[in-house]
């Protein structure tokens, strides 16, 4: 008979799915910012990179209060917000829309984080690990500021931008 399957064990397969995402995100952004047409997107992706690399490094803490090895386990998830990403810039390269369409792509990238970063807080706090939950927490709180400057990039100029012929 199969194991009996816990929210220990719930918690530690979330865990690897998002520790793939991230590693996934990290290199589809220098791609991202490449292809981005305004200085402000461009800063916005790097502050991104840079922010990205200390939340692999967060969750490799918490794979160790875990006592488990860090490793990512294939998201389809991510697989496919990226491509449809990689998708727009094929598409709209070289066009006003661009920008828009890049936030837009970022944005469900962040949203499916901030999704995963909610649960996994939860259930480290509900299975005692407040040490990993503070670490998810930072995690969580970092996502929701990057969802919010991207909405106030895309609210005060790349929506606008996107709306007539000429690319910045």
């Amino acid at each position: 008979m199969a194991k009996e399957k816990t929210l220990e064990d719930l918690f530690h397969d979330t865990l690897k799915d998002i520790y793939y995402a991230e590693r996934k995100i990290l290199k589809a952004l220098p791609k991202m910012k490449r292809a981005a047409q305004s200085d402000e997107l461009k800063a916005a992706f790097d502050k991104h990179h840079q922010e990205t690399q200390g939340q692999i490094e967060r969750l490799q803490q918490v794979f160790e209060i875990m006592g488990k090895r860090a490793q990512g386990k294939t998201c389809d998830a991510i697989e496919g917000i990226i491509s449809e990403g990689e998708e727009i810039m094929d598409e709209f390269k070289g066009t006003a829309a661009l920008d828009a369409g890049l936030i837009s792509s970022a944005q469900a990238v962040e949203h499916y984080e901030i999704t995963r970063y909610g649960t996994l807080k939860r259930w480290a706090t509900e299975l005692g690990m407040t040490d990993a939950a503070d670490l998810l927490d930072q995690t969580l709180q970092e996502e929701s500021k990057t969802d919010g400057d991207l909405t106030k990039l895309a609210d005060s100029s790349a929506n606008a931008r996107a709306k007539s012929k000429k690319a910045a």
